[in-house]
């Protein structure tokens, strides 16, 4: 009977530490950019939302919440100073009003090749400070970055053969106000500006002819490739960038390993997104070349450079806005020289 009896004591005393530790994980409440039913926001909680318990070793759990579910989309900085959230994970494009430096940092037109490279610019060329110090005149030293960078590359919806710059000419494009549009107008396009939701039909009808729109996954499932069977993979224009934010007070009482469990964490997520995303427009771009009825079109890296000299321009009287936008820019520019991107001719952003 003693026996059992300390055995029981003994298993309720294992079940009560299990539940400490259970209880000891403090929950991050982050708001995302993403809606509920997106790939990639489904697939961070499958496979990444989980790591972060066990990359904290039980400190730290996230609750990654989507678009809207506390506050709209553009008020996340102002709940994360609050501590209305402990942090956002969102597109800083989405705050270009507040400084122009977020149009440069969020979406760097016709900039990258790849999202590992922007990936490796934020966390080594120094994005994330950059961002910080955008971050800081809006929110007062209140937010901490914690990362920064893309897992996507947007492929382009096209309706008639966009081969090259020169083909670029008189085309109706749906594009985003601001720094999107005018790399598009100095390339000879006329953009127009649209809801997403207002694109298959603007395609459908002839309004535009092609679309500034999402991954080619994304692309595949609203149907904008069937009825634009011209687009163009990999992309030439948009890798929207996100960040990873969290309440500086908050990020100041974590440990010294969990806030660098957290860095390690954003950066392997993505790394992990960004492969996943590629690999499934991969499949459907072989699926539709295969198939026949849909001709992708991948651009020379001839005409991509000359799309991006094109943009560089934009870029450069984009900046002239704010001292951060500037400052966020030339950080992007010695960064693309250093991996050989723009020819290292000594330019800085203000010329």
């Amino acid at each position: 009977m003693q026996h059992k009896i300390l055995s029981a004591l003994g298993l309720l005393t294992l079940s009560a530490v299990s539940l400490n530790s259970a209880q000891a994980a403090q929950e991050l409440r982050v708001q995302s950019s993403f809606n509920s039913g997106d790939y990639a926001y489904q697939y961070l909680q499958e496979h990444w939302a989980p790591k972060l318990e066990e990359m904290t070793d039980g400190d730290l759990s996230i609750n990654i919440m989507a678009t809207g579910a506390v506050v709209p989309y553009k008020e996340t900085p102002d709940a994360v100073a609050m501590g209305l959230l402990d942090g956002d994970l969102t597109a800083p494009s989405y705050f270009t009003g507040r400084n122009p430096a977020f149009a440069i940092l969020g979406d760097l037109t016709a900039g990258y090749d790849s999202p590992q490279q922007l990936l490796d610019f934020c966390r080594e060329g120094g994005g994330e400070a950059a961002l910080q110090t955008a971050l800081d005149t809006i929110a007062d030293g209140q937010i901490h970055v914690v990362g920064c960078g893309p897992y996507k590359r947007e492929a382009l919806v096209a309706a008639v053969p966009i081969r090259s710059v020169a083909d670029l000419k008189g085309i109706k494009i749906r594009s985003p106000e601001g720094l999107a549009a005018d790399v598009f107008q100095r390339a000879g396009a006329t953009p127009v500006n649209l809801p997403f939701s207002e694109v298959f039909t603007a395609l459908q009808q002839g309004v535009v002819e092609a679309a500034d729109a999402s991954a080619y996954v994304n692309n595949d499932a609203s149907g904008l490739n069937d009825i634009a069977k011209y687009p163009i993979y990999p992309g030439i224009h948009s890798m929207a960038s996100q960040q990873f934010t969290l309440n500086q007070d908050l990020w100041e009482s974590l440990s010294d390993e969990d806030q660098q469990a957290l860095h390690e964490w954003f950066y392997a997520a993505f790394e992990d997104l960004a492969k996943a995303v590629h690999e499934q427009d991969e499949k459907l771009v072989a699926r539709d070349k295969a198939k026949g009825d849909i001709t992708v079109i991948d651009w020379p890296q001839a005409e991509r450079d000359k799309f991006r000299e094109i943009a560089r321009q934009a870029w450069s009287d984009y900046a002239k806005k704010s001292p951060e936008a500037q400052a966020a820019l030339q950080a992007n520019l010695d960064y693309m020289k250093k991996i050989g991107l723009m020819k290292g001719d000594g330019d800085s952003a203000s010329q």
